[in-house]
């Protein structure tokens, strides 16, 4: 009799779910270039076969792990929308941004940030993805807070482009600092001052 030919590939009780999850987590505390496939199939407790099969390669499962971490952008622009000025929304934003950072349940700083911070040319691809995560996020900024100057909560002359790209610059700075140490405490206190830079409305 012929034995029963082995079964490959995804275990019955694959989790998909829980396994990006902790893909996502791998790429976030390694990076993308450093996170091997052998650390992240230990990771996520699957084998590489069954990462393939569920994901396909490495730079897919790197991108679908910064969408879940990016999280849906129409909730980005709905929070913004909801609050009292874009003042107020962005100043939400940079404290959510600063306890995230230090959160001790999640690596330090930002997956955005520093997933892809010394990438090679082999990830450019990965890179031009990040950046344009990011730059969604800086746009859906700047039209609040040119809404707020249409609607004379602002001066005409506020320039939204440079206080979005200010809001952006200082997210991805406190990323560095979490990721150096840099305690909760100061971070708030950053955003506060970066909060501070901004007209008041």
């Amino acid at each position: 009799m012929k034995e029963p030919r082995k079964k490959i590939g995804r275990p019955l009780s694959f989790d998909r779910a829980a396994a990006l999850e902790r893909a996502m987590h791998a790429f976030w505390r390694h990076g993308y270039e450093t996170t091997s496939v052998a650390e992240l199939t230990s990771a996520m407790g699957v084998t590489a076969p069954s990462l393939y099969a569920a994901f396909g390669d490495k730079q897919a499962l790197f991108l679908e792990a910064m969408r879940l971490y990016a999280g849906d952008s129409a909730a980005i622009g709905a929070a913004l929308a909801a609050a009292p000025s874009a003042r107020d929304g962005i100043a939400a934003m940079l404290r959510a941004s600063a306890c995230a950072f230090t959160d001790a349940a999640t690596p330090p700083g930002c997956l955005l940030a520093s997933a892809t911070a010394s990438g090679s040319r082999a990830a450019a691809p990965v890179q031009a993805a990040v950046a344009a995560v990011r730059g969604e996020v800086g746009q859906i900024v700047r039209r609040r807070i040119e809404a707020d100057r249409s609607t004379g909560r602002l001066p005409v002359a506020t320039d939204a482009q440079a206080l979005a790209d200010l809001a952006i610059g200082v997210i991805q700075g406190m990323s560095v600092l979490a990721r150096d140490g840099v305690p909760r405490a100061r971070l708030l206190a950053l955003a506060e001052q970066a909060v501070a830079a901004f007209p008041a409305g």
